[in-house]
């Protein structure tokens, strides 16, 4: 087998997050392609080897999978890389998860644990509260786009016009902000050659609330007046209420929407959200999670396993904006929340004062410094890392305080099931897990594990 092979194939299995295992007979091999659907017989071309593991590149599906029962519920389908499996049918995705999600944990816990499973999303589309759509063009020289990246590249944006993981209202805004600027002539920024101007839009909407936070995220390399777009925007026939409209600047060379400046258009640079009862106010680049519904249902689990904590510290490390403290608050002695975003802590500190909790402290920096400064002790430990996990030097300073339970909430199982090594070695058992399709139609679930002292 080498580069450049063309093969045919049926997908046997996706193992997570989008690992199709495509046995090839005459080679004595699999080999692993990515974007694909077990059941679907495809054309792929062989296009790298690591670790001695051959990698393809799908080329083309030659017939659908017997899991296909549903015909697309979106004009892009299948080109672009957002929701791929939404032609199967939603049992079949949480089945197909669980497999996936109870394979890893199974080769990763020591010793007997429960598995309870995957829940679903409450709704399977149009749930996402934060979307970030790229500015672009769908094929090189070609016409302005705005929307999500084609499946397997860096470059081509086909433009989101009825994305379904999204509310319609953020559909509207995004083809208002594309035709306005397509209207004026106006570049796209082109990450190799470093120019252009127009890089993303960062759309925020309340599912409950229905409140909306437009932010429109382009370099310093054009001057174009923003009152016209302001102007038919509030146009707009919405079933929401856009609350904020922001200009942000970002003149980095890597392709990460951040601010160097924040200029606000119209309204506040802030929305509200509710979960579980309680407000929650959202800046643009605070962290909180994207499916509202099953955040609630995620939140549920871990007041489920976190137990009674009456008397007891809880230290929320990567805290966010605050919403697993609050959530705990009314059942815990305190709450200390960690979170390396400042603007998050802030809304944080703000939500908890509206929300009536006095006992909810929150700190913002590096939890790896952060925990040298605390006096405070925890008794209960709640982690929610970003998708990489927890840092090995922060790691061990956790665990030294030895408390009875942790529950580790991850978006990405692989980097919980790599961190359990160390927690195990540690003294600490599994003792159940249970994984949240807080991204339906997509590769990607949310998985939450007890963990429990050994005596």
């Amino acid at each position: 087998m080498k580069k450049g092979q063309v093969y045919e194939g049926i997908i046997e299995k996706v193992e997570f997050p989008n690992k199709g295992i495509v046995p090839v007979p005459e080679e004595d091999r699999n080999v692993i392609v990515k974007n694909g659907i077990p059941g679907q017989k495809i054309r792929f071309c062989v296009n790298k080897f690591r670790k001695g593991q051959a990698e393809g590149r799908l080329l083309e599906v030659l017939e659908k999978s017997p899991l296909e029962t549903r015909e697309p519920v979106c004009g892009l389908f299948p080109a672009c890389g957002g929701c791929m499996y939404q032609t199967m049918a939603y049992e079949e995705q949480i089945l197909m998860k669980t497999r996936q999600v109870k394979e890893i944990m199974d080769a990763a816990v020591e010793g007997d644990y429960v598995f309870e499973g995957v829940r679903k999303s409450p709704k399977e589309f149009a749930y996402r509260n934060k979307m970030e759509f790229s500015f672009g063009d769908e094929y090189k020289d070609g016409p302005l786009s705005l929307g999500l990246h084609k499946k397997g590249s860096t470059y081509d944006v086909l433009t989101a016009s009825d994305c379904k993981l999204v509310h319609e209202d953020l559909t509207k805004i995004l083809m208002c902000v594309l035709n306005h600027f397509k209207d004026l002539g106006a570049s796209y920024y082109k990450k190799m050659q470093h120019v252009g101007y127009l890089r993303h839009l960062l759309l925020r909407r309340g599912d409950v609330t229905g409140e909306i936070l437009v932010n429109l995220v382009t370099t310093t390399q054009e001057e174009h007046e923003m009152q016209p777009l302001v102007e038919k925007l509030l146009s707009l026939s919405l079933e929401g209420k856009i609350v904020g409209i922001l200009h942000i600047l970002n003149d980095s060379w890597s392709d990460v929407v951040q601010s160097d400046e924040t200029r606000v258009l119209y309204g506040q640079d802030y929305y509200y959200e509710k979960l579980l009862g309680m407000d929650f106010k959202i800046t643009p680049f605070s962290f909180f999670q994207p499916n509202t519904k099953g955040a609630e249902v995620l939140y549920q689990i871990v007041r489920d396993y976190i137990g009674d904590i009456r008397d007891l510290t809880v230290f929320d490390l990567f805290s966010g904006t605050g919403t697993i403290g609050q959530v705990l608050a009314p059942v815990a002695k305190k709450v200390i929340g960690v979170e390396i975003v400042e603007e998050a802590v802030e809304a944080a500190k703000e939500n908890a004062v509206h929300n009536g909790l006095s006992n909810c402290e929150f700190i913002a920096g590096d939890v790896f410094k952060v925990l040298d400064e605390i006096e405070e002790k925890p008794d209960v430990i709640v982690l929610d890392p970003p998708r990489d996990g927890i840092h090995p030097k922060a790691l061990p300073k956790i665990l030294d305080y030895g408390v009875d339970r942790i529950v580790y909430i991850s978006c990405k199982v692989t980097s919980l099931a790599r961190d359990l090594e160390m927690m195990q070695a540690r003294g600490y058992k599994v003792e159940k897990c249970v994984a949240v399709d807080q991204f339906a139609g997509t590769v990607h679930v949310e998985t939450i594990a007890l963990l429990q002292k050994s005596k």
